[in-house]
Order: structure tokens, then C-alpha cells, then sequence
């Protein structure tokens, strides 16, 4: 099985782990979707072979132009069908947040997410376009949460 294939398994398993811990009758709570980033995190950085310290960068308002920071950021958001061969699942994404995102969560993410919408167009780098979509979301969401 290739890595790619691997991945995107262990993304399918974490969500449906996810879902079966919320029943099919709510959203997740904050706590819950803090285990499940913490599980995809911890997948891609042993992936991505990249330092914690430099991955708790993304939990501060900085971005640093780090091509390994970069790919980390396309691995969880590959994980999380966020993102798809470098562009947006805006769809997929939309979804998400009406099925699993807590309220208190949601509605920031979903106008952060409309305003992001068409950052990444033209970047041809999976790693850049996702990290364009992650900044701008970061921007855009005073509740922003990355794992």
C-alpha cells in the first residue's frame, strides 16, 4: 500500500472514530475534536518527520516560510478531505462543519471558510496552496484551531 494510500485511510479512520464517538444524532464536542487532531497530527509528523516545536507554530497568528511546515499543513488538511491534490474540498469541507464542528466552532470557520474559498487557485504546489488555505483561514477565524 502506498503512503498517499495510508494516509488517506488513517484520515477515513480517524473521522469515522469521530463520528462514532458523537453518535449520529450530534455535533463533536471541542474536546473530541482535539483527540481526533491530535491522533491526524500525530500521524503527519512522523510523516513529514518534523519537530513538534516547530509544528506548535501553527497555534500562534505566525506562519514561517518553511517548506516542511508547509507539507505538514497539506498532510492534515489531506487527512481532515479539506484539501484534495491541492485544492479545497469546499464541499466536503461545508459538510463537515454542519455534521460534526460544534456550534461555537462553526459559524467562524464556515465565513473563514467562504472568504478563503478561491485563495489557493493557481498555486500549483500542493504544500503552497494548503498553506495559503491554512493562513487564510487563520486570518480569517478568531477561533482558528490547527493540530
Amino acid at each position: 500500500m502506498t503512503k498517499r494510500v495510508e494516509l488517506i485511510l488513517f484520515g477515513w479512520i480517524a473521522m469515522a472514530m469521530l463520528f462514532h464517538s458523537i453518535g449520529v444524532e450530534g455535533k463533536a464536542t471541542v474536546e473530541q475534536m482535539m483527540k481526533t487532531g491530535e491522533m491526524i497530527r500525530n500521524v503527519c509528523v512522523g510523516k513529514m518527520k518534523i519537530s513538534e516545536d516547530l509544528v506548535n507554530v501553527l497555534r500562534e497568528p505566525s506562519f514561517p516560510d518553511n517548506k516542511e511546515l508547509k507539507c505538514y499543513v497539506n498532510c492534515v488538511m489531506e487527512m481532515m478531505q479539506v484539501m484534495k491534490k491541492g485544492k479545497l474540498n469546499y464541499e466536503a469541507s461545508l459538510k463537515q462543519i454542519d455534521l460534526i464542528i460544534p456550534d461555537e466552532l462553526a459559524a467562524p470557520l464556515r465565513n473563514a471558510l467562504d472568504i478563503c474559498r478561491t485563495v489557493a487557485d493557481g498555486i500549483k504546489n500542493n504544500c503552497e496552496s494548503a498553506y495559503a488555505v491554512a493562513q487564510c483561514l487563520s486570518k480569517n477565524n478568531p477561533k482558528f484551531i490547527f493540530p
